[in-house]
């Protein structure tokens, strides 16, 4: 009887987490059990073929990454959440095909992700400890070794599209994912198996980069994403003009997504891009001091890329960009930047403009 007990206050739990879930923002569910199945070994063949470039936290862990009992003994189920961030109203392609504005890619026009969806996930997390005693809980958001993608799809989150991102029939792809670990024995929700992308490949050829090694396949030392947030040194030269006016990040595979026309714009005014960051000149933001880009980025993921590898992202977007005066002039006033990383690209930059010393 105390086993029946107990099984019915689960199943219970299990349908009161999603209430409590949207009650908090989040605008889906799902719970798996405590292993990943067929991506862990996917995982280390990626690994092993050394298109992780410079991210080598990727193999930090071992198989922690993939196997949440090791990185929290107990744990025995996973749940999974999705929090949509497109902000609204906007218009990707307007800033995309004007090649003297800058395209930060729209995760990061807002405030920090983690923050947010930390803070809300502990509070999920709390209630649903109050539920049930006598089990840990912890919730993660991109701070620790969780194969999250992998997770959310067991899950029943969406499936892998061939841009290795994780799609929803009904949300498409812009969204951020989170996790709680649970020792509890919830019910498990039904796995997204099928893959829903058929024929289509429109998320593979147009990459600007070729960054994609084939369906499910991206190497990301030529990916947009990594040469402009994870890289810290010179970005290869040989891509620099294929990056067009792309300074942080990229989202051309998503825009392209057909399953994308389902998405729906966040009402979060953390996720509302600031400062006009959705539609800045690219020499205005190159002439930004060390002081500004501080004061601009605060609360930002942007600082991820620190103020020198922001320079160096611009200067190769204005080296995309037409031969105008702005665009001459903001490149020549940091020609003599002290840092040789950004001299580099600015002169890189500069000879695109038929200008040398």
């Amino acid at each position: 009887m105390l086993t029946d007990s107990l099984g019915a206050n689960l199943d219970k739990l299990a349908r009161q987490i999603p209430v409590w879930a949207e009650e908090l923002g989040f605008q889906a569910t799902g719970i798996t059990e405590a292993e990943t199945g067929r991506h862990g070994a996917r995982l280390q063949e990626w690994l092993d073929s050394g298109m992780n470039g410079e991210m080598n936290y990727m193999a930090d862990h071992g198989s922690k990454r993939y196997r949440p009992d090791e990185l929290l003994p107990g744990t025995r189920r996973v749940i999974s959440v999705r929090m949509d961030y497109m902000p609204s109203p906007d218009s990707p392609a307007r800033t995309l095909n004007d090649p003297e504005k800058a395209y930060i890619s729209r995760y990061t026009l807002g405030r920090d992700y983690h923050k947010l969806v930390r803070k809300r996930l502990a509070q999920l997390a709390k209630r649903i400890d109050d539920a049930l005693e006598g089990h840990n809980h912890r919730a993660f958001v991109d701070s620790a070794p969780v194969l999250e993608r992998a997770l959310a799809q067991r899950a029943g989150l969406g499936w892998f599209g061939k841009n290795t991102m994780l799609i929803h029939p009904k949300a498409g792809s812009f969204f951020f994912l989170g996790e709680i670990f649970t020792s509890a024995p919830l019910p498990v929700s039904e796995p997204f198996e099928t893959e829903h992308c058929g024929s289509c490949s429109a998320c593979l050829d147009v990459c600007p980069t070729d960054a994609f090694d084939g369906p499910h396949r991206l190497d990301a030392r030529r990916c947009i994403s990594y040469l402009t947030i994870e890289l810290k040194g010179s970005i290869p030269e040989e891509l620099r003009s294929k990056m067009g006016n792309r300074v942080f990040g990229c989202d051309d595979c998503q825009l392209v997504c057909p399953w994308n026309k389902f998405s729906r714009p966040t009402d979060k005014d953390d996720f509302q891009a600031r400062h006009n960051l959705d539609n800045s000149e690219l020499a205005e933001l190159f002439l930004w001091t060390e002081a500004e880009f501080l004061k601009r980025t605060e609360g930002s993921a942007i600082r991820r890329t620190g103020y020198e590898g922001w320079l160096r992202n611009l200067a190769v977007g204005l080296g995309n960009a037409p031969s105008t005066i702005p665009v001459i002039e903001a490149l020549k006033k940091r020609a003599d930047h002290p840092s040789e990383l950004v001299r580099e690209h600015v002169q890189w930059a500069l000879r695109r403009h038929g200008i040398t010393n």
